[in-house]
């Protein structure tokens, strides 16, 4: 008579998962997987799809002046991501890396490098020339790029690598001086004395995107009176008589008494109403009526005033005369003006202006020919121009600091009150301290001939979020010039030469040449050959010139990066502060010089800042940054203890794609929050994923591709291939985060808790079957953007047979290649169906933790399932008849109308029951639960041997006899 093994080896009649992939990565072997699923996929790429029209992502470049930080990873990681999608979308992707290296921040943190290594015979540092200062610049840009590049591949970046361009490489500054010589070409740069952002700590002009504010900013404001020496006869004749000592004067209220000395004329508004007051003296003011009532106690006190004159239009007081005492007491008379900028919200109403510290004032005055002063030097401080009549008295004293107070103590009688005001004030984002406003000579783009077809252009880009567009174009009509110039040596020079008067020379022919000569000696030759070289002068000038020593603006470099690439690029992806940058600068030069159509983008994508656990900026002076590699490492994260490791503590260190899985989760078109919380979250969702590929690896055979496909697997097939549509959908809108949330929902509900909770019986007791292969294939492709190195590790552990198949890798399918085969297709009436089949087991499930909480049962498979249903639901459910009971993984089902009356087992000899009832929205459906009839089959533990301690019909069949 046949004899079975002994109960305690049913277990080696199973077939349970087997697989060398571990749960937690070894970052010991995770570089043998870097190459192949970056620099290897971007070469196969480019070579297997070279004929194709290319999908161009355009690097906004990196600053090349410090270690790498959170927000590096934000941007580069988004980037590689749509790259790799747009890979897996079958296009050939040109990714470029590219860095900016010219400006201040780098060429300040070379000379604080240098100050260490360079000393004169006493110790002291010495002081570096333009050439010194190129030098060193320069090493440091290509020690930084050379750091950040390490950095970034380390990530899993892939790009094109061996081309990466830079703002410094000798073929950008030739291309980029081309796109300067088209504009001066078309009569878009000129030179200007005018009012420019001037930062004394840096030296240098500045562009409004150079500068960011300070919201508490403290100035000394004050209300100063200017004596009227002359007014038009029409107003003298409402005025009361003016007897001896009787005199008028104009008020005006500066939060700036620094720039009094450079005080030209003072604004009114034409139809703005003013009043004449007097107060205790003989003495009268002119002050806007609408602000007597606000500013009375700060200019009187306590003291009653008395209005003289009650209303005077703005443009009665135009053309009177007054002097400006800081000017000396010979100096010319000085105008009242009209100016649309004046308003009565604020001040006095009538505004002090100083068209050589202030843009508006500039404007209004240039236009009456009222020339611009500034008597404030490089540094911030007085010129002895600032007070002719004593010139030592402000010469060489910081305009910043203790400037206004000297101001006010010369005028001293003519200041009625000054008082602290707080404002919102620029500083420079460089040295974070505050600048100036003030006139020197600079060379502008004129941005007015061409935002209106920069504006134009903008309405053929898509832009991601689309609250991105009104903010460029806010920028973009906001600007008339841009100031290109810097006081720097440490850039790209601009080409100009200049006569012994001081005369600017600056011609397409005269550009042309200079570049012709800085094509054949290179760029530190502008700098390093003799002043009276005559290479450099185009031939045909008369005379003795110099080159200039001003420098280019980095965004003008950075901006004319589309250069670097001969069509349009699909995507630009930047920071939202890059719409006051580089996004602004490449569409003013690309429309100014290009000579092409269009925009240099077609979609423009921006990213928000990174924040603390606290919604905080990350800031360095407050300690609250990460770095890209504490999570790479998991230090951020406490070990996880384990009682089986030595030591007892495992680390969370995952890898690079768990910094990959952070940026992937984030809603980037906010901004982003990172710490701990996040974190751990994002690890515990990779840990699954590898545990549900460990469990796949080691559960796949031969032999489910022959065998039946259950009504199960299909239901199985259809939500695979359903939640892969919407994935897909989700990364072709930039939206990786829902794909993300699709791909986690999926598993979660759909795989882990349904399919492969329902399959376990069927994988370890029964043929082995079921769709884990097309599970693997379609889970690796959606995972193969955002993780790379798990799909690839996944991949080099696959199980033998598979690997003797020629398998299409993960990173080189497509989505037009079928991950579900052609003979599996999945039955279009399942869509329908699910809905019941998951309401039925969300059902029993609520109903079995009733029971569970009562002790009643332990594993599902203790359940019997008698299911009451809505009679139109009836033909559903007996369709899956024969495996209600896998699907449910409990050990027999029971399928009633709602019309049959009372459960069978209520009120019954039944032990005990649990009923839960869910809707599906079309109907209730009704779920109790009670003791299975039959006995527990000891290998496979269902509830369906008819003698305890038996084998069950199938188990019997399956396990052969000795």
């Amino acid at each position: 008579m046949p004899v079975r093994p002994p109960i305690k080896s049913w277990s080696s009649t199973l077939r349970l998962p087997k697989s060398s992939f571990l749960p937690r990565p070894v970052l010991a072997d995770q570089s043998k997987y870097l190459k192949r699923c970056s620099d290897d996929l971007y070469e196969w790429q480019s070579r297997e799809r070279s004929a194709q029209q290319p999908f161009v992502l355009h690097d906004g470049p990196p600053y090349a002046n410090g270690s790498l930080h959170i927000g590096h990873a934000l941007n580069k990681i988004s980037k590689d991501i749509i790259c790799r999608v747009k890979v897996q979308e079958g296009r050939r992707v040109v990714y470029v890396p590219g860095w900016d290296c010219h400006g201040l921040p780098i060429e300040i943190k070379a000379l604080e490098q240098q100050r260490f290594k360079s000393k004169d015979k006493d110790g002291a540092p010495t002081a570096l020339d333009a050439i010194g200062v190129r030098r060193a610049a320069r090493s440091l840009a290509t020690k930084t790029v050379k750091e950040q590049m390490k950095g970034f591949r380390e990530w899993g970046v892939m790009a094109d690598w061996e081309n990466a361009w830079k703002t410094m490489d000798k073929t950008f500054e030739i291309k980029q001086l081309g796109v300067f010589q088209e504009m001066v070409k078309k009569g878009l740069i000129f030179r200007r004395y005018k009012p420019v952002y001037w930062s004394p700590s840096s030296r240098t002009a500045l562009a409004e995107a150079e500068l960011e504010y300070k919201e508490d900013h403290v100035s000394t404001a004050a209300y100063v009176k200017f004596p009227l020496i002359e007014v038009p006869e029409a107003l003298k004749k409402k005025l009361p008589e003016q007897g001896e000592g009787r005199h008028i004067s104009a008020v005006i209220w500066t939060t700036t008494p620094w720039t009094l000395p450079a005080n030209r004329a003072i604004a009114v508004h034409s139809e703005l109403d003013y009043s004449v007051v007097s107060c205790g003296s003989s003495e009268l003011y002119i002050i806007a009526s609408s602000r007597l009532s606000q500013i009375a106690p700060l200019l009187f006190g306590d003291e009653p005033f008395k209005v003289v004159l009650d209303s005077v239009l703005g443009k009665e007081l135009e053309g009177s005369k007054y002097i400006n005492v800081l000017r000396g007491k010979q100096s010319e008379l000085q105008p009242i003006i009209h100016a649309d900028f004046v308003s009565a919200e604020a001040g006095s109403g009538l505004v002090h202006c100083a068209p050589g510290h202030g843009m508006d004032d500039y404007e209004v005055c240039s236009k009456l020919g009222i020339e611009a002063a500034a008597p404030v030097d490089d540094l911030g401080c007085f010129t002895a121009a600032a007070f002719p009549d004593n010139p030592q008295r402000l010469m060489g004293k910081s305009v910043l600091d203790g400037g206004s107070k000297e101001i006010l103590d010369i005028l001293d009688g003519d200041v009625i009150t000054s008082h602290q005001y707080k404002h919102k004030y620029p500083y420079d984002w460089r040295t974070k301290l505050p600048v100036i406003i003030r006139a020197t000579e600079q060379w502008f783009a004129d941005v007015g001939h061409v935002k209106d077809d920069a504006l134009q252009r903008l309405k053929e880009v898509r832009f991601i979020p689309e609250s991105g567009r009104p903010r460029l174009e806010s920028f973009v009509k906001g600007r008339s010039e841009w100031c290109i110039s810097r006081q720097r040596a440490w850039g790209v020079p601009i080409p100009a030469l200049y006569n012994e008067a001081g005369a600017a020379v600056l011609t397409d022919e005269s550009v042309a040449h200079i570049i012709s000569v800085i094509n054949e000696r290179g760029i530190d030759a502008w700098w390093t050959d003799a002043a009276d070289d005559p290479a450099w002068i185009l031939p045909g000038l008369e005379g003795k010139f110099r080159r200039g020593k001003d420098t280019m603006d980095v965004w003008f470099d950075s901006g004319t990066s589309w250069n670097q690439t001969e069509q349009q690029a699909d995507v630009y992806l930047e920071g939202t502060d890059q719409h006051r940058g580089w996004f602004q600068s490449s569409l003013l030069t690309h429309t100014g010089a290009s000579g092409r159509q269009g925009p240099p983008f077609k979609t423009l994508i921006t990213h928000g800042f990174t924040l603390d656990d606290k919604g905080k900026k990350m800031s360095k002076s407050i300690g609250n940054t990460i770095a890209p590699s504490e999570i790479i490492d998991g230090s951020l994260l406490p070990p996880v203890k384990n009682k089986k490791k030595a030591g007892g503590n495992i680390s969370q260190a995952l890898g690079p794609d768990a910094l990959r899985l952070w940026v992937a989760s984030s809603d980037y078109t906010h901004d982003v929050v990172i710490g701990q919380p996040v974190l751990q979250a994002n690890h515990n969702a990779l840990l699954k994923y590898r545990m549900i590929i460990k469990m796949l690896l080691g559960s796949m055979h031969p032999s489910a591709r022959t065998a039946p496909i259950t009504k199960l697997d299909q239901i199985a097939l259809f939500q695979l291939q359903t939640v892969m549509a919407e994935v897909a959908s989700a990364y072709n809108n930039f939206e990786f985060y829902k794909g993300l949330t699709l791909i986690n929902k999926w598993i979660s509900s759909d795989l882990s808790a349904f399919y492969l909770e329902a399959m376990k019986d069927r994988l370890y007791c029964g043929d082995g079957g079921g769709v884990l292969e097309e599970i693997f294939q379609g889970l690796l492709r959606m995972l193969t953007p955002i993780t790379p190195h798990l799909v690839e590790e996944a991949w080099d552990h696959r199980p033998a047979w598979m690997k003797e198949e020629a398998q299409i890798h993960p990173f080189h399918r497509t989505l037009e290649d079928p991950v579900i085969p052609a003979t599996r297709q999945v039955d279009p009436n399942i869509s329908s169906d699910i809905r019941w089949l998951l309401s039925a087991n969300a059902a029993i499930k609520a109903a079995q933790e009733e029971a569970r909480a009562e002790k009643h049962i332990g594993s599902s498979l203790e359940s019997a399932v008698i299911l009451q249903v809505p009679s139109k639901a009836v033909d559903v459910f007996q369709t899956y008849a024969d495996e209600l009971a896998s699907i449910f993984v409990v050990s027999s089902v029971e399928v009633q109308t709602e019309a049959s009356g009372p459960v069978e087992g209520e009120n019954s000899e039944a032990p005990w029951t649990h009923q839960a009832l869910r809707s599906t929205g079309e109907g209730n459906v009704i779920a109790t639960i009670l003791p299975p009839k039959d006995h527990k089959c000891p290998r496979c533990w269902r509830y369906v041997a008819p003698v305890e301690d038996q084998l069950c019909g199938r188990c019997d069949d399956t396990v052969p006899v000795d």
